[in-house]
């Protein structure tokens, strides 16, 4: 028996070293994954990017801020979609990585299923409490009604939304970066493509956004359904696709740091809007102005962080395997060209929106003077310390993907709840709606700080375990 065990035990070790993230160059490893993730994420920012430029110039400045108001659905879909997805995908490559491959098959099984039970709860709920929904988020009257025609109609995407937001980190855990950028690709296509003819050629509105975003979002559903029906790698049987608390627990543990900071982005952006609305009104800019501009330079931002997150993203299976296969060197390593990355895109975003501001936001449509005075200043001050801004995101997922749960979960909070959410509120007292703007880069640089400090203290914990592994004679 004991034989048995040792010999069950080899194989497993030969398995985990047979594998490429265990010997593959780091560097090539980090191309593979994380370049595909990157436009993954790009890509999926697009269906935010592509509305609000078409809205802009075909809808007009309150078409834009009922996309902005109409937000945090789309923050809080995709806190559910991570929660599951990268609480999946983390499990499922440290339990791969060391030799666990049935409970890591099953972990996806559970993590599937809830990832479709969840989509039709939030579509639901969104559907029936559509207009107080709105008014927590701040909705002025004018905007009211474009904001319920475009939430009220991609609310019937949330589903495939959610499903391809989770689905597609279970498909790079599972070895197919390249399917999984082609998920999103497709669907982001068929929603740039139907934009336009939907607004402007059947003259649909915002309406015409709106459905073009549900289609899109459907076709990308519909090929992560067939990924685990036809070519998935790993061993997939309909038994487990039965959500089993033993493993949601562990999903959930691994998956909420990414949920939080998400949750998180929405009750900021709420906050924000509130804000907004309240102290533009006692301003030159009104009330409508401030939330349009916010809600442009919003989804500018996402681009930015994509590429920051789509880098985390595709660092996570080199992170996840190798730590659980105790590779802490490899896992340095990664961590390294992770942050060499997040910090050199962080300086290109930060010269793009400290120098052409207004070219940026000319691109969302005209407006008056007053809009792009403040959607300007915004930029210069609010995104002051956009090239530390990667930097935070990126600590948390490589928490997340070694299984410190609680670490990445602090690290998560730092910026949005521990510091801006505090500022924003604090701030506008004393400075009126400029007050929003200068809370931005100390909460950036505050978050960047705290984030670096954790990363170099376990950095260095897995530098002395890599010197002196357990068991051996110091």
């Amino acid at each position: 028996m004991e034989e048995a065990t040792k010999e069950t035990r080899g194989n497993e070790k030969q398995e985990v070293l047979r594998n490429p993230l265990a010997y593959e160059r780091v560097g090539k490893l980090i191309a593979k994954f994380a370049i595909p993730a990157i436009i993954s994420m790009l890509v999926n920012s697009l269906y935010n990017i592509v509305d609000q430029i078409f809205i802009g110039q075909g809808v007009g400045m309150l078409g834009n801020a009922a996309t902005n108001v109409a937000f945090p659905v789309s923050i809080i879909c995709t806190a559910i979609a991570l929660l599951l997805g990268i609480g999946s995908a983390s499990n499922f490559n440290l339990e791969s990585g060391a030799g666990n491959q049935e409970r890591a098959n099953r972990i996806v099984g559970t993590g599937l299923s809830m990832l479709v039970i969840c989509g039709c709860t939030i579509a639901f709920a969104v559907i029936l409490f559509l207009n107080p929904l709105l008014n927590i988020f701040g909705v002025t009257p004018d905007i009211l009604p474009f904001a319920q025609d475009y939430l009220g109609i991609t609310a019937f995407g949330i589903p495939f939304l959610i499903l391809t937001t989770g689905g597609n980190h279970l498909i790079r855990a599972d070895r197919s970066p390249t399917y999984s950028m082609a998920c999103i690709l497709t669907g982001a296509l068929i929603n740039t493509i139907l934009d336009p003819a939907f607004i402007f050629v059947f003259h649909w509105g915002i309406k015409g956004a709106a459905w073009a975003t549900v289609i899109g979002q459907v076709i990308s559903g519909i090929l992560v359904i067939i990924y685990f029906s036809r070519f998935r790698h790993l061993e997939l049987e309909p038994k487990m696709l039965k959500p089993q608390a033993e493993f949601l627990r562990a999903i959930v543990s691994l998956g909420m740091a990414a949920c939080v900071n998400q949750i998180a982005m929405a009750a900021v952006q709420i906050t924000m809007n509130n804000t907004l609305r309240h102290y533009g009104a006692e301003s030159m800019y009104g009330t409508d102005i401030p939330l349009a501009c916010v809600g442009v330079i919003s989804k500018v931002n996402m681009v930015f962080m994509s590429i920051c997150i789509g880098t985390s993203q595709g660092c996570q299976p080199l992170w996840g395997f190798n730590y659980g296969a105790k590779n802490y060197g490899r896992v340095r390593e990664a961590f390294r060209k992770a942050f060499q990355i997040s910090l050199m895109v962080g300086i290109i975003f930060f010269l793009c929106f400290q120098l052409f501001p207004r070219q940026i936001v000319s691109i969302f449509g005209t407006g008056t003077p007053e809009y792009f005075h403040f959607a300007e200043r915004y930029f210069k001050i609010f995104m002051l310390m956009t090239f530390f801004n990667g930097i935070q995101p990126m600590c948390s997922g490589f928490f997340t993907s070694i299984g410190k749960a609680k670490l990445g979960i602090v690290v998560s909070l730092t910026r949005q709840v521990i510091f801006l959410l505090p500022l924003i509120l604090i701030f506008p007292v004393f400075m009126g709606i400029d007050g929003v703007m200068y809370a931005g880069p100390i909460a950036d640089g505050a978050a960047a700080a705290v984030a670096v400090a954790f990363a170099v203290k376990e950095l260095r914990v897995m530098k002395r375990q890599a010197a002196f592994p357990a068991g051996s004679a110091e």
